[in-house]
Parts: C-alpha cells; sequence; structure tokens
C-alpha cells in the first residue's frame, strides 16, 4: 500500500512530476502573498520552492523536465506578446530607442564586468559566462555559449553550474534594482500613472465631445463633407446638428448643410480642439445629455464587434452611415476611446458608438455582431499558429560574420515576437486576435509559473554542495555584481538624464535581463501595461546581444 505512495512523491513518472510541479507552484504562490515591509516577491517564490524540493532529492524526468519548462516560457512570453503588441510599434517611435540603448548599455557593462572579474580573481571564462547567463537570468546565452565551446573542444562542467548558483540571486539583484530606484527618486505610482495618461493621449487620436455653434461666414451654406475638406489632417466627426432654420434635430451627414447659428455635436482629437472651435464658430455649454433629451428620436448605444466578417475591415468599407442612416462618432478599445474616421480598422472586441433610431441601431448590430457569447469564446486557431511560427522563428540559425556558430532567437524571442507581429497585423489576415483580459492573464500566469517550478527544482540538485565546497559562494557575489551594478547605472541614467517612466522603466529593467520572473514583480506594481511595453521593447534585441556576447566572450577568451 506504501510503495505507490512512495513512487508517486519520490519516483520519476509522469504523476510524479504533475505532483511535484503542482505543489511547487502552489507553495511558492503561497509564500509570494507574504510581505516584507510592504514588498513581496510573488510568483518568484515558486523558483526558490522548487530549488528547495530540488534540494532534497525530489527531481523530474529530463525529459518531462524540459519540456514544462520550455513550453511554460513559451505561454509567458505569448501572452505577454499579444498583451503588448497593439501598442508595441508606437512605443518604439516615441521611445524605444533611448530603451533599447539603456538596454544595450546593460548588456556592454555587465560583460565588461564579468571580464574584469575573470582577470582580477582567475576565475576560467566558461564559468564566468554561465555566472553571467545566470546573473541576467538568460538561459538561451548560456545554452549558446556551451554550444560554442563544445563545438571549439573545450565542453564545460562549471559553466552550468554558475548559472544555477547566480541565477536565485540575480533575480533578487533585478528586483532590488527596481525597489532602490523607487526609493532614490522617490517615485510616486500616482504622479507616473498621470505621466502615462498624458503620454497615451498624446500618442493617440483621443475622442473628445465638444457643442459648437457655427458662426464663420466662410462655411455657410456649405455640406460637411466640404467642412472636413477645408479643414485638413484634423480629426473630428459631427454626430447631431440642430438645424437653425428647420429648428429641428438630426443625425450629421456628409451631405448636411451648415447654416448661420446652427449647433452641432462634435467628436474631435484633443489637440485639433482649438483649430476646429475657431473655424466652426464657439463653444456653447450643452452637454451631451441634453443632445440625447432634445433628441429623444435618436438613441445612442455601443456596439461589440464580434463577428469574423468585420475584423480587419476600415470603418468607411461597411458603409454603415449611408445604408442605414446611422452615424459612429467614437470606438472604444480596450477601454480608450478612437474617433471614427473611415480609415479606421476595426478589430474583434472593438465597441462601437452608434447614434440613430431604434430600427437602424438594429440593423447595425446584425452587422458587427454584438454577441458577447461569441466573444468569450477562445481564438485558440491563432494562438497555436502563433506558437507554431514563434517556434519556427526561434529556431532559425542566424550567421554572424566572424563567429564560428549561429545564433538563434529560441523559444523565448522566437514566439514574443510574432506574437507581437500577430497582434497588431493579425487582422490583415483575417486572423481573429482578440483575447479576454482573464484568458490572456490565465495563460501568462501558468506560463510563468511552470516555467519558474522547473528551473527552480533543476537548480536544487547540488545547489548547497556548489556553494560550499566548490567556491560557488563566491561566485554568487560575482553575479551580484554583474546583476545590480550595470542596472543601477543605467536606470539612474534613463531616470534622471532621460525622465523615462517608472512603470516603463522597471519593464526595461526586467527586458535588459530577460527575466520573467522580474516582469512579473513589475507588473504586479502597477494595472498598466507599460512595464510589459517596456518589456517588450527591448526584448527582441537585448536577446539578440545576451545570446552573442556570450558567444563572444567564449570565443575570445578561452
Amino acid at each position: 500500500m506504501g510503495n505507490w505512495l512512495y513512487d508517486l512523491i519520490w519516483g520519476s513518472g509522469v504523476a510524479h512530476s504533475i505532483l511535484l510541479l503542482a505543489f511547487v507552484i502552489a507553495v511558492g504562490i503561497q509564500l509570494g502573498k507574504i510581505k516584507f515591509k510592504g514588498i513581496s516577491l510573488g510568483s518568484t517564490l515558486i523558483l526558490f520552492v522548487g530549488i528547495i524540493c530540488g534540494h532534497f532529492g525530489l527531481h523530474m524526468d529530463e525529459q518531462i523536465l524540459d519540456f514544462l519548462r520550455d513550453f511554460g516560457l513559451i505561454l509567458f512570453v505569448y501572452a505577454i506578446g499579444m498583451q503588448v503588441g497593439p501598442g508595441f510599434f508606437s512605443s518604439f517611435k516615441k521611445g524605444g530607442v533611448i530603451l533599447n540603448t539603456l538596454s544595450l548599455g546593460i548588456v556592454l557593462l555587465g560583460s565588461i564586468i564579468a571580464i574584469s572579474i575573470h582577470y582580477i580573481t582567475n576565475t576560467d571564462v566558461p564559468t564566468m559566462v554561465g555566472i553571467m547567463s545566470g546573473a541576467v537570468t538568460n538561459t538561451p546565452g548560456l545554452g549558446a555559449a556551451q554550444q560554442a565551446l563544445k563545438d571549439a573542444g573545450h565542453p564545460s562542467n562549471t559553466m552550468a553550474m554558475g548559472y544555477a548558483v547566480a541565477y536565485p540571486l540575480g533575480v533578487i539583484g533585478i528586483i532590488l534594482s527596481m525597489i532602490l530606484i523607487k526609493y532614490v527618486f522617490r517615485i510616486h505610482y500616482e504622479n507616473e500613472n498621470k505621466d502615462l495618461e498624458i503620454q497615451a493621449s498624446d500618442m493617440s487620436h483621443a475622442a473628445t465631445p465638444l457643442s459648437l455653434v457655427v458662426m464663420n461666414p466662410a462655411i455657410f451654406g456649405k455640406s460637411i463633407q466640404q467642412l472636413s475638406n477645408l479643414i485638413e489632417h484634423r480629426h473630428f466627426v459631427i454626430s447631431r446638428i440642430w438645424n437653425s432654420v428647420s429648428n429641428e434635430y438630426n443625425i450629421a451627414t456628409p451631405d448636411t448643410i451648415l447654416h448661420e447659428n446652427d449647433k452641432i455635436y462634435v467628436i474631435l482629437d484633443a489637440k485639433d480642439e482649438e483649430t476646429v472651435t475657431t473655424f466652426i464658430g464657439k463653444e456653447i455649454p450643452m452637454e451631451r445629455q441634453q443632445w440625447i433629451t432634445a433628441n429623444s428620436k435618436f438613441i445612442n448605444r455601443r456596439i461589440l464587434v464580434t463577428k469574423p466578417q468585420v475584423n480587419g475591415k476600415r470603418l468607411g468599407e461597411l458603409q454603415l452611415r449611408k445604408t442605414y442612416g446611422i452615424n459612429i462618432t467614437r470606438v472604444n478599445r480596450s477601454g480608450f476611446d478612437l474617433i471614427a474616421s473611415p480609415g479606421l480598422i476595426l478589430q474583434i472586441g472593438d465597441r462601437v458608438n452608434v447614434v440613430g433610431t431604434e430600427t437602424s441601431i438594429a440593423s447595425v448590430e446584425k452587422v458587427l455582431g454584438n454577441s458577447m457569447r461569441r466573444l468569450n469564446q477562445p481564438n485558440l486557431i491563432t494562438i497555436f499558429i502563433g506558437i507554431a511560427l514563434g517556434v519556427l522563428l526561434g529556431s532559425i540559425p542566424i550567421a554572424i560574420p566572424g563567429i564560428p556558430q549561429p545564433f538563434k532567437l529560441g523559444i523565448a524571442g522566437g514566439p514574443l515576437i510574432i506574437a507581437i507581429l500577430i497582434s497588431r497585423f493579425g487582422y490583415h489576415y483575417k486572423l481573429i486576435t482578440y483575447t479576454t483580459q482573464s484568458a490572456n492573464l490565465l495563460l501568462c500566469e501558468l506560463g510563468i509559473s511552470i516555467f519558474l517550478a522547473c528551473v527552480g527544482i533543476n537548480a536544487g540538485k547540488g545547489f548547497v554542495e556548489t556553494i560550499v565546497n566548490q567556491g560557488g559562494l563566491a561566485w554568487v557575489g560575482y553575479g551580484f555584481i554583474i546583476t545590480f551594478v550595470p542596472l543601477i547605472v543605467m536606470g539612474f541614467i534613463g531616470r534622471k538624464c532621460f525622465k523615462v517612466n517608472y512603470f516603463t522603466l522597471i519593464g526595461m529593467i526586467a527586458g535588459s535581463t530577460t527575466d520573467p520572473p522580474a516582469l512579473a514583480y513589475a507588473n504586479s506594481t502597477t494595472v498598466n501595461d507599460a512595464p510589459s511595453v517596456g518589456y517588450a521593447t527591448v526584448y527582441p534585441l537585448t536577446m539578440f546581444f545576451r545570446v552573442l556576447m556570450a558567444e563572444l566572450l567564449v570565443l575570445l577568451f578561452t
């Protein structure tokens, strides 16, 4: 009776692996909720619970562990890519050059410190490269360096051990750097959130409602379409109009003629408010509710885009205004209102603000879908197509002149890049990229938990022995220096000289170390996506240089 229980706990089968994995994750998550002076490590504690279990002889079959670790990492980075993809490219244009420069500075400074420690302490280069990879939690760099050493005929057993010893304190060092920057610069989360809101407003066509009275003689007798042509390069939509001649409220159409003292309800870009107001007339104190009350024959409703046939189509292509006599003023995407211009591309999950009669709006609902049940159904095809393409991209060897071994983006870099591209451009190819926030969060948390548990269990074996008897305690110190010093130096430069938002900065720090646990901690400090955007902005280029630098150090100094 007892044998089956013993085999289940101490054996090596699938059931044992799942039980051990579940135990490590459950205990790690529970311990991660404990706060010390208001600070908790969150899911990072899963790693250390895994190390403890590994130290006391609880292990998995090697092939099962490798699969679970890699699959967990793929799920995590793919979910992150889908989350940040829509804003990735605009972020790169605005601040990506600065973030990537800071990130590459961290990579370069860490490599210089590693080589300096090699010359000062006479620690062999393979071990130092292992320590450096563990200090920045970069498994692909370790793998690339091991392969380069093997191909060069100099295999090393200490490289992986240096990685395992430096990894745990590397995670702590990254998080400590984030905390230190917070206290040194006296960061207030509320102020940082407001700063992000201002930046988002500057980067997007935020929809602002305004009531105006027509007073410019130059537009008397002209249609709304002619008015749009006169005010070029300005984003605005005239939703409703009170006609001063007929004393009637109507939905505005491109053919509607403007008269002196007409009142119009406009949705426009905040930065164009002064220009549009000056050109048309002047603002009047008439709120949206007053328009709705006065315009009793028309109703205002938000319709959810859920039909796959609409995904990726421009708003003007649907001819909704012409066909059904309605007006679309705004499109809400991820909680942010966009102006409903004809060129705006619709995506699954958008909420379209429609003004019209009950009958006409019912017709528009049939075109757009408006089915919450359909929206809640997971789009697994897109997810697994993306993962497959990501693994394929990560497996392609990229040759660099002068380097004998090609490098690869790996199973972390490949899926992340593909997820970003699919979430941003997938609608062009009729791919439905919408995923509910809860579903995306589940993928993200499940992936990082499995990955951390497997890394911890694998590192636990021989961990204490290495620290106590093989000089591993000094390696821990070396790793902490390699982790902490570059992050503090470049983090201070980013905040002091470039005024980078704190949430974006800590995302950059996590990305520059390609460290999912650090990103998990950074995300736990805020409800916005800034850390994930910062992480994804620097991750691809950083991964390239982390792998390249590990190989270069091995090839040049061994």
